[in-house]
Order: C-alpha cells, then sequence, then structure tokens
C-alpha cells in the first residue's frame, strides 16, 4: 500500500500514541481544527527541557565531516509505503565498503540516525519505534538498509544502541497501522487514567477528569469560546 502526501502522519506523532493513544488524538484533533498548537501544548519543564535539547540538534541545515563520518541535522524524510513524514535530529553517514553512494562524496557509506532525548532509557518502546521509523523513511528514499540506531539520552549524556529487529519492524508496521486507522475515522480515545496524567502537556486539553463529555465536543466549545 502507497499513501499519498495528505494522509502522512507525523514521525514525533508516534511516541504519543504509544505512550497515550488519547494524547495523540487530541492533538492531531488540535491540527485538523487548525489551534495554534503552541496554545495547547502547556509546556511544563520537561517538555522545555526536552525542547531546548533538540535545538541542539536542530542546528539548522548543519553538515559536517568528522573524519570518515558525514553528519547532517534536520535532516527531513518521508515514507509512502508507511505513510510518515518528519525530521531526524541526527543522521551520520560512515565510510563503509557495504555502504551507498552520496552525491558529491567520494566512497560508499553506511547510514545511522541518532534521536535525542532529554531524559533515560524507559520501560516502553516508544522511543525505538520513533528511531525506527526515520530508519525506514532513510531505507525507503537511500535504497539501503539500516541495521541499527542510537539513542541519545540528556540525562545519563551517552547512547544506546538500537538493533532494529524483524520484531520491532512488525512493531513499527502494527502501529502505524491503527494510527491511520484512528486517524482516518476521526476517532478519538476515551480516557484512560493513569499517574502519568499529572506529568502530561495536554492534561488540560483532555481532562482525564471530567468524563461527561467527548474530546471532539470540546474542543468545538473551546472554538467557539465557550466555557467549559
Amino acid at each position: 500500500m502507497s499513501y499519498s502526501e495528505d494522509e502522512y502522519l507525523m514521525i514525533s506523532g508516534i511516541q504519543h500514541f504509544v505512550f497515550c493513544k488519547r494524547q495523540w488524538a487530541l492533538l492531531q484533533m488540535c491540527i485538523r481544527d487548525r489551534l495554534h498548537i503552541e496554545q495547547q501544548w502547556n509546556e511544563n519543564y520537561l517538555t522545555v527541557d526536552g525542547n531546548i535539547l533538540h535545538r541542539n540538534a536542530h542546528d539548522g541545515d548543519f553538515t559536517e565531516m568528522r573524519r570518515d563520518v558525514i553528519v547532517t541535522r534536520s535532516m527531513p524524510v518521508s515514507s509512502s509505503e508507511y505513510g510518515i513524514s518528519g525530521e531526524c535530529d541526527i543522521v551520520e553517514f560512515h565510510k563503509s565498503k557495504d555502504g551507498i553512494c552520496l552525491f558529491g562524496r567520494e566512497g560508499k557509506y553506511s547510514v545511522i540516525p541518532v534521536e535525542y532525548k532529554r531524559g533515560r532509557p524507559i520501560d516502553s518502546d516508544c522511543n525505538d519505534l520513533q528511531l525506527i521509523a526515520q530508519a525506514v523513511c532513510l531505507e525507503e528514499m537511500l535504497c539501503c538498509s539500516i541495521p541499527y540506531g542510537y539513542m541519545y539520552y540528556g540525562q545519563i549524556r551517552r547512547r544506546v544502541k538500537v538493533e532494529f529487529t524483524d520484531e520491532l519492524r512488525v512493531r513499527l508496521s502494527s502501529v502505524l497501522s491503527e494510527m491511520h486507522r484512528l486517524y482516518k475515522a476521526h476517532h478519538t480515545p476515551v480516557v484512560k487514567k493513569s499517574r502519568s496524567c499529572n506529568a502530561c502537556s495536554m492534561n488540560n486539553l483532555c481532562l482525564p477528569s471530567a468524563t461527561s463529555s467527548s474530546a471532539s465536543e470540546y474542543i468545538k466549545n473551546r472554538l467557539k469560546g465557550d466555557s467549559i
């Protein structure tokens, strides 16, 4: 199956979807209704700290050469097969005899995506899924195979290698299929309250304690300027 560009979902949304499907759906609803995400994405210390770390990675159209490694930042990527698009924090091209040719560069290079996160490794595959989503885009765009990538965690200040196994690829395909299905149906999952709700930047929009009205009704009232 091949998706058209207007059906593409954001790669950055994968971690939101795995963390909380309702959080992801509310973000999509904000985009659909043309609300300013800055107004709805109520920045707490977690999102602010994460944004600072990403600004350091996304340093414009920056490319540098470190010995036999080409480092690029803010590289736009997309995949028509998976229906996703976004930006890679860092993509490294390492000289390798088994790699691919790059325009204007001598030799061949292997491709390694690197994703930056503010915290430390967690017991969820949401970060790994975001990284492999970048990898499948790069594979499609560059006609190559990428066996692994790296997560850089700001709290521990080191990289963690992520192997792109067959199991992780199947998991990505399953998650993206569900995301596309819910997006096409304009469906917002019901609230599933947990301790994570307290640290969620969408808490004031989601209103996990107020279950009397649906998320769609809440958004419509906000657009009309009605009080909730």
